[in-house]
């Protein structure tokens, strides 16, 4: 059951952000900027044709294989419980894996990410709401194993 809420909320993230990018698509023109919240916030599509930063330009197919990868990871440690993550850990990963799949899909479809979010305070790469996801999930998951889940850390060989 647990596999299937966490494969569910995966697909939620991934259609929210489907659906957003799809919005912004349809009626904002490439590299238009529009205040969303004046001097914070800008709405810009633009294209990304690599990861963060716009590194790895061009590499698709390791992006692809990357996220085969961690699919085939997630799917073997669901299933299989080898590892000490908590109920809220495998949220994360989950949150992480939506986002993912968000952006695999643009990846597929069209060859580049649309990325929409474009902060107007700070010189910072446009992003969207799977980076939202795969960020959030990944700071959440780093600080309750560091600071929470103290089992995951033991050697086991005891």
């Amino acid at each position: 059951m647990e596999f299937l809420m966490m494969t569910l909320f995966a697909a939620l993230a991934a259609a929210l952000d489907q659906g957003v990018k799809a919005l912004v698509a349809a009626n904002i023109p490439l590299f238009t900027r529009i205040p969303l919240i004046p001097g914070v916030l800008n709405l810009t599509q633009v294209h990304n044709y690599g990861a963060a930063f716009s590194s790895f330009q061009g590499a698709r197919w390791l992006f692809v294989l990357i996220f085969l990868v961690f699919t085939a990871a997630v799917v073997w440690e669901y299933r299989t419980k080898a590892m000490a993550f908590t109920v809220f850990e495998r949220w994360c990963i989950a949150a992480i894996y939506g986002g993912g799949a968000g952006n695999f899909i643009d990846r597929i479809r069209h060859g580049y990410v649309v990325d929409m979010i474009e902060t107007a305070f700070m010189d910072f790469p446009v992003f969207n709401v799977a980076d939202c996801f795969i960020t959030c999930g990944c700071i959440a998951l780093l600080v309750h194993l560091v600071f929470f889940n103290k089992s995951f850390w033991k050697d086991g060989k005891q």
